[in-house]
């Protein structure tokens, strides 16, 4: 069965644009769209799609404000937010409320189908692992009671060095200060919102220095070996990207910790056996994607 979108934005043009692109794509089939959030719930509601496609910024409700009301009224639909904002706490906020990818506008085919690929095949992963979870509880009623077995707890190391590894960034100085900083703002009572850079690099430079003087060189060493280590992630799946746009590395990684304006411009600089200096990684959505996906692996 194919999977059910709802779209709602209020651009007319760029909801006929993404109808036609889920539906040229064989992604699955438009089954609403509505142009404003207060339309859109009582759409998605009645429809219940499985997945929706969210602008964040619209007349009466925001994206964000949509969603939040949808979950509270039990909407289990997966969640993809598209807008032109950039503001990091935006963005942040968004995957907080649930969204699963951010497709940024001006709408780009490539990007669309490379994000929805992605939620297809979560989607359908998750239904398998439900379906999974629903056999063993009735295995488990059979067995009059018998205790579940113990699940060992994965550290912060083990869930994120398979992640540093398939974007080829483990052999990179920047991948030990990425450890680290992820173990610390695990660690936290606060494990809501990011910290501001600064705040996170001096966190994790504390746990090498002592001396406040040390500490502020370190923060900067530290910015400038994540640049480096985040930029050889980049050029390694651009990389994967030109060989094989359907590569599952690159569909997963390349949409969901870098900026697709940036993917591309260094898929173009490869191509052209030109390498310059003008592409600047985005460090805090770096941060962010890799702490949400720190906690899903941890269970949280």
């Amino acid at each position: 069965m194919p999977l059910t979108f709802c779209i709602v934005d209020d651009d007319a043009s760029a909801r006929r644009m993404l109808q036609y692109i889920i539906e040229d794509s064989g992604l699955g089939e438009v089954v609403g769209m509505a142009e404003g959030g207060q339309e859109g719930v009582t759409l998605i509601l009645s429809e219940n799609p499985d997945i929706v496609l969210m602008d964040l910024l619209m007349p009466d409700l925001d994206g964000i404000e949509t969603i939040n009301s949808l979950q509270a009224q039990g909407c289990k639909s997966k969640f993809v937010m598209i807008s032109q904002i950039e503001n990091g706490d935006m963005v942040g906020r968004a995957y907080r409320s649930g969204i699963e990818f951010f497709i940024r506008k001006p709408i780009n085919r490539f990007e669309v189908e490379a994000v929805l690929h992605k939620v297809n095949e979560r989607y359908a992963i998750n239904r398998y692992l439900d379906e999974i979870k629903s056999s063993l509880e009735k295995l488990e009623g059979l067995q009059f009671g018998a205790p579940p077995l113990p699940q060992a707890k994965r550290t912060v190391r083990e869930i994120l060095q398979p992640i540093l590894m398939n974007m080829g960034m483990i052999g990179e100085s920047g991948s030990r200060d990425l450890i680290t900083i992820m173990e610390l703002l695990s660690a936290r009572e606060d494990a809501g919102s990011l910290p501001p850079l600064k705040d996170i690099y001096e966190m994790a430079a504390a746990t090498y220095k002592e001396d406040a003087r040390d500490i502020a060189k370190e923060s900067k060493a530290i910015e400038q070996r994540l640049r480096r280590a985040l930029a050889a992630g980049l050029s390694n799946l651009a990389s994967i990207g030109l060989s094989d746009y359907g590569n599952p590395k690159f569909e997963h990684y390349a949409p969901l910790y870098f900026d697709f304006e940036d993917v591309r411009l260094k898929m173009k600089e490869i191509e052209q056996g030109k390498e310059t200096a003008k592409i600047k990684v985005n460090i805090k959505k770096f941060l962010q994607v890799l702490y949400l996906e720190l906690q899903e692996g941890m269970g949280r």
